[in-house]
C-alpha cells in the first residue's frame, strides 16, 4: 500500500517535479488523451539520490500528466549487498505509489570492445531496462542524469579527443529513453530527498577513483571551479546542448546530400568520390560515418574514417579497408564502395 507521505514543498522538490513536468509534456512525451489505458512510464531506479528523487517527482507528476509510473531495478551484483539494496530500493518505490515495480538481476561480464567493467555494466544495465520495457508495454524509460552528470560527460569526451558528436553528452530525448534532470544539479536532487524524508543510498563505486567519471567529478571539476570561478559545470553542460543542435543541423543536411551522392551496391553502397572530394573534410567525414551507421548499424571510430576518407583523398590504387563486422570499403572508379562482401560492383541506379 501506497506510503502516505506528503512532503512539505520545498524549493529542491518543486525544482525536480517541474522538470520532471516539461519532460512528460513535451513534444514526444505527451499522452494519448484517447487511450483506454494511461501509457505507462518506467523509472530506472538504483536508490541514489538522482533516480531517488526522480522517482518521487515521476510518482506525483505522471498521473497529473496522465501517464502510469511504474521502476525498474537493476541489480548488477558487483559487490557484497547489492540484492538486498535492489530489494530496499523496489520497497522504496512501492511506498511511492509506483507499479509496477521490477527487480532485474544481471550477471555484468566483460563487454564486447574491451570496454572494461563500466561497459559491461552499463551494456547490462541498458539490456535489463529495455527488456523491462517490452514486457510491461512501458513507452518511455526515465533517467536519472544531472546536470553534473552531463559536465562529466563532456569532460571526459575532451580527454578523450572525441568529437563534437560525442562532446554532445548525453540527449534528453533518445529513443524509448527520457533525461528529465539534465539541468538539475546533484546538489539539488540529494536536497529534495532530504527534503522528503527520502533516505538515499550511496553507491561506494561512485566515490572509488579507480574509476575516471569519479576523478572528475572529485577531483577535476572542484579544480576548475575554484580557479575558473563557479559555473563550469552548468557551462559545459550549456555547451553539449549546443553542439548537439549543431550536430542535428548536420545530420539533416547529410541525410538530403546521401540522397544525391550515394547509389545502391550489391552487399552494400556506393559514394561519388567527387562529390565527397568537392566537400569540406568535416562534411565528408560525417558522411562516411552516417552512411556506414546507417547501413551496417556500425559506428566507426575517427581513425577508421580518416582511412576510408584516404580512399578519396589519396588514393594511389590502394586495395580495400577492413572494417568492423566484415565491412569493406574499396576504391572502385566514380565511388568508394562500402559492402559486407568486398564487391565494387555498382548497381543500375533507378531514377
Amino acid at each position: 500500500m501506497p506510503h502516505e507521505r506528503r512532503p512539505r514543498l520545498t524549493p529542491p522538490i518543486a525544482d525536480v517535479r517541474r522538470a520532471v513536468r516539461g519532460a512528460l509534456v513535451s513534444r514526444g512525451l505527451d499522452a494519448p488523451r484517447a487511450a483506454a489505458r494511461p501509457p505507462l512510464l518506467l523509472v530506472a531506479l538504483s536508490g541514489g539520490p538522482d533516480s531517488l528523487a526522480l522517482a518521487a517527482a515521476a510518482a506525483f507528476e505522471a498521473p497529473r500528466a496522465g501517464w502510469r509510473a511504474g521502476a525498474i531495478v537493476v541489480d548488477h551484483g558487483l559487490q557484497p549487498g547489492s540484492s538486498e539494496q535492489a530489494d530496499a530500493a523496489a520497497s522504496v518505490a512501492r511506498d511511492l505509489g509506483l507499479d509496477p515495480v521490477l527487480v532485474e538481476r544481471v550477471e555484468a561480464g566483460a563487454a564486447p570492445g574491451g570496454e572494461g567493467p563500466e561497459g559491461a555494466a552499463r551494456a547490462a544495465r541498458y539490456a535489463a531496462l529495455d527488456a523491462a520495457a517490452r514486457a510491461t508495454g512501458a513507452e518511455v524509460v526515465l533517467l536519472g542524469h544531472t546536470l553534473d552528470d552531463q559536465a562529466e560527460t563532456v569532460l571526459l569526451g575532451l580527454a578523450r579527443g572525441s568529437g563534437s558528436a560525442s562532446l554532445g553528452g548525453m540527449a534528453a530525448r533518445s529513443g524509448r529513453y527520457a533525461r528529465p534532470l539534465l539541468g538539475i544539479r546533484r546538489a539539488t536532487t540529494r536536497q529534495a530527498c532530504l527534503d522528503a524524508g527520502l533516505a538515499p543510498w550511496d553507491d561506494p563505486h561512485n566515490a572509488d577513483p579507480a574509476y575516471a567519471r569519479v576523478r572528475v567529478r572529485e577531483r577535476v571539476l572542484p579544480v576548475l571551479e575554484a580557479e575558473l570561478g563557479p559555473g563550469v559545470a552548468e557551462a559545459l553542460a550549456r555547451t553539449a546542448e549546443q553542439l548537439r543542435e549543431d550536430e542535428q543541423a548536420f545530420a539533416d543536411q547529410i541525410e538530403e546530400f546521401i540522397e544525391e551522392i550515394c547509389e545502391p551496391a550489391e552487399a552494400g553502397i556506393a559514394i561519388s568520390s567527387a562529390a565527397l572530394a568537392a566537400n569540406p573534410a568535416a562534411l565528408r567525414q560525417r558522411v562516411i560515418r552516417h552512411v556506414v551507421d546507417s547501413e551496417f548499424g556500425v559506428s566507426l571510430s575517427r581513425v577508421q574514417t580518416l582511412e576510408v576518407a584516404r580512399l578519396v583523398t589519396d588514393w594511389h590504387g590502394q586495395g580495400p579497408i577492413d572494417l568492423p563486422r566484415g565491412i569493406r570499403a574499396t576504391r572502385a572508379g566514380a565511388h568508394v564502395v562500402l559492402s559486407t562482401t568486398g564487391s565494387t560492383e555498382v548497381l543500375p541506379h533507378d531514377h
